[in-house]
């Protein structure tokens, strides 16, 4: 199977070595997002907007890919606070519906650039 690298403007930069997201196939491997603003490559303030700025990146990237977040059949959200669980939920329903896709949450002790929540997806497109 062939593999491409997906690439946009509409999410930040990768800032590391790796690809804001793989598609082999019908599936997409998006990488791990922040809540860093694309078009500044700062991260946005409190736990609520850097929540969405993660999911509107996740968005931007699976639309890059030809698809969007209904075709998300993985999520894995990391937390460097789990109290901020029921938030996460909160905005995790703005931007998908039944059927959910499944989904770990995960404790850290830090991510990138200081940020409080991470988020990554596998979509199978199609």
């Amino acid at each position: 199977m062939s593999r491409s690298i997906i690439s946009t403007p509409n999410a930040p930069a990768a800032i590391g070595t790796y690809s804001q997201a793989v598609k082999v196939g019908d599936t997409v491997y998006i990488s791990g997002q922040i809540g860093l603003d694309p078009a500044t490559m700062q991260m946005v303030e409190g736990f609520e907007a850097q929540t969405v700025r993660v999911f509107e990146n996740l968005k931007a990237v699976a639309e890059a890919a030809g698809g969007s977040l209904a075709d998300a059949v993985r999520v894995t959200i990391y937390l460097t606070d789990l109290a901020n669980f029921a938030k996460v939920n909160e905005v995790m329903a703005r931007y998908f519906a039944e059927p959910f896709p499944a989904r770990a949450a995960v404790g850290v002790k830090e991510l990138p650039k200081g940020g409080v929540v991470e988020a990554d997806a596998i979509l199978v497109l199609g």
